[in-house]
């Protein structure tokens, strides 16, 4: 079974994807939070720095593009390309209201045959392979047959699947039903996306569908950043990591006020697998100073037992 990272914005970027790996190891491919191009077709200085040439980091990554528009996607894509990237994945499953109101992301999914048009372009002329990132539709499970359909047209690298609907967002339960059909009819391969929050969970996917070769983590490895690593999240391998994400984010962002920001979304899902974490959780999310911030996550590694599993609350 390969693992693969989903690309969750403001918390798998370059810093941490380096720290990961480092920690880490186990996850067979990283796949990038989204870039998004404009008219202006040039890299901003965080595209820039978010966007490392392939050969510059000692893992396989994979960038994602967020876009509507066939020739932007094509710009990127050929930027990917250019530093080095053989794969490019397209955001078909973004639900943010922000990005759908734009027909971006899983808005896209609201028009079948236009999106088909889209897909014919890109895949008639980019210079990598393409991977989708999709969801089952925007408010039925009765429109995912269209879609399926129509990805069935296109030499497809993966096509990874969340099984839920745009109105779903992330709380909704997997919708089993549409996912037993996408096993069924897919004719490109497939990589299964959601809930999987430990390594019992991913045991227990394989299986129940020992079709699927791929999976992709998200939250619940952000929680349990050693899930698929020999060893697994020991406390000492827990702290080592976070004060080696810390360090590198008060370098990266000069001040630490930003650090600690990026680091307190972590903790959402990181204080899932500590007994007992409410109170210090508490105060974590209440602090803004560095010193007592570090005091806190000291108290963490070094008091509270770790759970056998991570007990997602999100």
């Amino acid at each position: 079974m390969e693992i693969y990272f989903a690309p969750l914005e403001g918390l798998t970027d370059s810093v941490f994807r380096r720290v990961h790996h480092t920690y880490f190891p186990g996850v067979q491919r990283y796949y990038m939070p989204f870039l998004s191009p404009t008219v202006h077709r040039c890299l901003t200085h965080k595209e820039e720095r978010e966007l490392p040439y392939a050969d510059s980091v000692p893992f396989p990554a994979v960038p994602q593009i967020l876009t509507k528009n066939a020739e932007d996607f094509l710009w990127a894509a050929r930027v990917c390309h250019d530093r080095g990237y053989q794969e490019v994945n397209l955001n078909l499953g973004c639900p943010s209201g922000t990005v759908t109101a734009k027909g971006k992301g899983a808005g896209m999914l609201a028009d079948p045959e236009a999106l088909a048009g889209f897909l014919d372009v890109i895949f008639s002329q980019a210079l990598t392979a393409i991977s989708l990132k999709t969801r089952l539709g925007i408010s039925s499970e009765e429109e995912f047959p269209a879609l399926l359909e129509v990805f069935n047209r296109y030499p497809i690298h993966l096509l990874i699947l969340h099984p839920r609907l745009r109105k779903d967002f992330y709380e909704a339960p997997i919708r089993e039903t549409s996912l037993r059909y996408a096993l069924e009819a897919c004719r490109v391969p497939l990589c299964y996306n959601g809930n999987l929050c430990s390594l019992e969970d991913i045991r227990s996917f394989s299986q129940k569908h020992p079709e699927v070769e791929s999976v992709m983590l998200g939250r619940g490895l952000i929680g349990d950043p050693g899930m698929v690593t020999p060893g697994g999240s020991t406390a000492a391998a827990l702290e080592a990591y976070h004060d080696a994400l810390l360090e590198e984010y008060l370098s990266a962002f000069g001040g630490s006020r930003n650090a600690m920001f990026r680091l307190k979304e972590h903790w959402r899902y990181l204080l899932c697998r500590f007994e007992g974490s409410e109170k210090l959780g508490k105060r974590l999310r209440k602090t803004t100073d560095l010193a007592e911030y570090r005091s806190i996550t000291q108290e963490i590694f070094q008091t509270l037992p770790l759970k056998p599993r991570l007990e997602p609350n999100w």
